[in-house]
C-alpha cells in the first residue's frame, strides 16, 4: 500500500455555520474513527478537537474531529489508489486510512471525510480495486470479456492489504463466470457475497453463431 503525508487541524466548533464558513476558506471537515478504547466514564485529559463516543455503557473510542485543505487531499481522493496515510494532528502522526466520502449531490465537491485510524495487530476491512490478468479462454472463442466488481471488500492487517487484488482469468471460457468464492488471497479475507459475480465472458452474437455452425 503506498504511503500519503497529510497534516490535519483539530476542530472543535462543530455546527452547520462553522462547516459552512470551513468549506467557504477551502477546507473540509473530516472526523478520525477508531482511536483509542477507553472505559466509562471516563476522566482522563482530552486533546483539542477529541471527544469520547461511548460503544456500550462501559466502553467508548476517542475520536477526533478535525479539518483538512481541499487542495492538500485531491491526490488522495481522485485517485484509483489506496494509501496509508501519515495523517499529522496535535502534534502527533497518527496511521490511517481513508473510510468514507460524503460528496456534495449537484456540485460533487466533497462535504466531509470520514478516516480510519489503523493499529498493526487489529484488521481492518477496506475495498481494494480489482486488476485482471491473463486473455481468457473464452475470449479467444468470440467472448466478451466484462468485469462486474471493480473492487472487494477485504479483511486484514492494514499492512497486508495490497495496492490491487490480481485475478488471473485465463482459464475462464465462454459463458463461464468467476465469483468470489472462486477467488483466494494468501492472508486475506474476502468480505463480499460468495456468489456475488467479479468477471465473466459473456456469448457474443459472432460468438453464437460459429457455434451454431458447428452445431450443424
Amino acid at each position: 500500500m503506498k504511503t500519503f503525508e497529510l497534516k490535519a487541524e483539530p476542530r472543535e466548533v462543530v455546527g452547520k455555520k462553522s462547516v459552512k464558513a470551513l468549506r467557504k476558506e477551502g477546507k473540509i471537515p473530516a472526523v478520525i474513527n477508531g482511536g483509542k478504547l477507553v472505559e466509562l466514564p471516563y476522566n482522563g485529559t482530552l486533546k483539542a478537537g477529541e471527544k469520547v463516543v461511548a460503544l456500550d455503557e462501559k466502553r467508548g473510542l476517542i475520536t477526533t474531529d478535525v479539518v483538512v485543505n481541499a487542495e492538500d487531499v485531491r491526490k488522495l481522493i481522485y485517485s484509483p489508489d489506496i494509501f496509508e496515510i501519515n495523517l499529522e494532528v496535535n502534534g502527533e502522526t497518527k496511521k490511517a486510512v481513508l473510510k468514507d466520502l460524503q460528496f456534495q449531490p449537484v456540485k460533487d465537491s466533497v462535504l466531509h471525510i470520514d478516516f480510519l485510524e489503523v493499529y498493526p495487530d487489529k484488521p481492518i476491512i477496506m475495498e481494494v480495486p480489482v486488476q485482471i490478468e491473463g486473455h481468457a479462454e473464452g475470449v479467444k472463442a468470440g467472448g466478451k470479456l466484462t468485469l462486474s466488481m471493480r473492487k472487494l471488500k477485504v479483511k486484514a492487517l492494514y499492512s497486508e492489504i495490497p495496492d490491487r487484488l490480481i485475478v488471473n482469468v485465463d482459464k475462464l471460457g465462454l459463458g463461464k463466470s468467476m465469483a468470489v468464492g472462486d477467488l483466494h488471497f494468501e492472508g486475506l479475507e474476502l468480505m463480499n457475497a460468495k456468489n456475488a459475480v467479479v468477471c465473466a465472458v459473456q456469448l457474443t452474437r459472432a460468438a453464437r453463431g460459429a457455434a451454431a455452425k458447428a452445431n450443424q
